[in-house]
């Protein structure tokens, strides 16, 4: 009897280690895989968009659906007009960082960002300013206008 919860105890062990060496294999076709290919970022064939003048130039725009902005802050009428407002000069501020010097960029666009953040906390309620501040950060890093 004792012989036969020792075979079953080496047969579990004996599947662990099945387990954990196919999980190793498996990490390792993976991470080779990424490593042909040059970067992890390659789908398809497809090749990370190379950063170009104009690139750049698109990543200063920073108009957008008003009314779409509306909806995801749930913002009444006076609102929806003082936020265009507030944002078209935002706008305006950040198409003149474009023509700006390399060095004065990213302080320029971290300036424009405060004003408006300042502006729009008179405007909005809590929720709302949380909301939008949230959309402008993640907006102003994706286009890498922050680092």
């Amino acid at each position: 009897m004792r012989a036969c919860q020792k075979d079953e105890g080496q047969a579990v062990k004996k599947k662990e280690m099945k387990k954990i060496v196919l999980t190793l294999v498996a990490m390792l076709s993976m991470t080779a895989t990424f490593a042909a290919n040059g970067d992890g970022n390659k789908e398809n064939g497809k090749k990370t968009p190379e950063v170009t003048v104009a690139n750049m130039v698109q990543n200063y725009d920073m108009t957008l659906n008003y009314s779409t902005l509306g909806s995801i802050l749930q913002l009444n009428d006076y609102q929806m007009n003082a936020v265009e407002l507030i944002h078209n000069k935002f706008v305006n501020e950040v198409k003149s960082v474009e023509n700006a010097d390399a060095s004065e960029r990213q302080d320029l666009v971290k300036e424009a960002a405060g004003k408006e953040l300042k502006y729009m906390s008179y405007v909005l309620n809590s929720k709302q300013y949380q909301k939008f501040s949230t959309l402008l950060n993640l907006t102003l890093n994706n286009r890498g206008l922050l680092k």
